[in-house]
């Protein structure tokens, strides 16, 4: 798929998808999303960039942990995510941290201006994975870090079905190397391919816990590309994708509710200092 077209259907779907993700999923990530912030290790005063900051939540950790001393700009490619990302921060009295409308594979940012770069789940949805971390080393100050979240191995998300189930129908072909990053040291060779020095290399694994079988169906269904072809299905295509969906987890399902696998991988690297 032609790259403009991707980014267009990623912005208008997270543009779609943003009130559902925010109450399906913030509670859902909120574990992997505080150990991300712990290996970041954000310090008082620090500069800091949250790409793909969705609607906040890493932003407004890291705000907090370098205090009113330092600076956060979170972007992200959706302006409905990038506006409750504003609204987030505000809420919380976080005047030092901002956002901006922005693509991560072309930062509109001088070179090395941050200490600390923090991406949570968002490389994944890139046509160009590969530019958004030449993008974070160069606007990384000589000895400055990155933290990244992706999802791990494919067979270890047990959730990872929703997508050939939408793709039956509407073939859309957006994210094909959605579980690449996270096979093996994929990642880190990555990193380190743009002249970021890995690290830190950690998966975790963990359990999305779903009430009921809507709240499954609500959360597999609110991101992205497939929120947008969601919101494009008549009735009859939308009951087909719910029945296989839930027939799909259905081995991992509690009572009413359902404890979906999930894998994650991360990694933390740095600019090297300049010689």
């Amino acid at each position: 798929m032609d790259a403009r077209l991707q980014r267009r259907i990623q912005r208008y779907g997270w543009d779609l998808a943003v009130t559902d993700y925010v109450r399906h999923w913030h509670a859902l990530l909120a574990g992997v999303q505080a150990e991300l912030v712990e290996l970041a290790s954000p310090a008082v005063g620090e500069a800091v960039l949250g790409v793909a900051c969705g609607a906040g939540a890493v932003t407004a950790a890291v705000a907090q942990a370098v205090g009113p001393t330092g600076r956060v700009l979170g972007v992200d490619l959706s302006q409905a995510m990038v506006d409750a990302a504003g609204r987030h921060l505000e809420n919380q009295g976080l005047l030092h941290a901002v956002t901006e409308r922005m693509d991560a594979e072309q930062l509109t940012l001088p070179d090395a201006g941050f200490d600390l770069v923090v991406c949570a789940l968002g490389l994944m949805y890139l046509p160009d994975p590969d530019a958004a971390l030449r993008e974070i080393a160069r606007v990384l100050r000589p000895g400055g870090r990155v933290a990244l979240a992706v999802w791990g191995e494919r067979k270890r998300c047990g959730w990872a079905s929703i997508f050939g189930i939408v793709d039956d129908e509407v073939r859309s072909e957006v994210c094909p190397m959605f579980f690449a990053l996270g096979q093996g040291e994929a990642l880190a060779r990555r990193c380190a391919a743009v002249g970021l020095e890995p690290l830190v290399q950690r998966r975790r694994d963990d359990v999305l816990s779903h009430l009921d079988g809507d709240a499954a169906c609500a959360a597999a269904l609110s991101g992205g590309p497939v929120a947008l072809a969601w919101s494009r299905f008549d009735d009859a295509v939308r009951e087909r994708v719910r029945s296989r969906y839930l027939g799909s987890i259905d081995t991992w399902r509690v009572g009413a509710g359902y404890g979906v696998p999930a894998e994650y991988v991360l990694v933390t690297a740095r600019r090297p200092q300049a010689a």
